[in-house]
C-alpha cells in the first residue's frame, strides 16, 4: 500500500520483511516502524515524538505502545532519524 508523503509529494509505504525497497521520492529523514500484531513494516517521514508517530498511524496513546531497542517510550520522547521502532497495539478484554 502506498500513501502520500506529507512532504515533497513523496511516499511512505508499507513494506514486508522480504521487501525493504525505499522510495527516494520521500527524501526527508525517516523512521522504520514494525506494527504488531499485524507484522506490517512501514517507512515514515520522521515524526518528532512518539505521540506524533501514534497520531500518524491514527492510534490513540491508550491503545498502543511505542518501543525503541526494547525500551518503552513515553509519548513525549523524541524520535531520531533512522530509528527502528516497534508499535504494539494493545487491547484489554472485558
Amino acid at each position: 500500500m502506498v500513501l502520500p508523503c506529507p512532504r515533497q509529494n513523496g511516499y511512505l509505504h508499507r513494506m514486508h520483511a522480504e521487501n525493504t525497497t525505499h522510495r527516494p521520492e520521500c527524501a526527508s529523514p525517516t523512521v522504520t516502524v514494525l506494527v504488531q500484531p499485524e507484522g506490517t513494516r512501514l517507512v515514515l517521514p520522521r515524526p518528532k515524538t512518539a505521540r506524533q508517530l501514534l497520531e500518524a498511524l491514527r492510534l490513540r496513546e491508550e491503545t498502543a505502545l511505542v518501543a525503541r531497542d526494547g525500551e518503552l517510550l513515553t509519548p513525549d520522547r523524541q524520535l531520531l532519524p533512522g530509528d527502528d521502532l516497534l508499535v504494539r497495539k494493545v487491547t484489554s478484554g472485558g
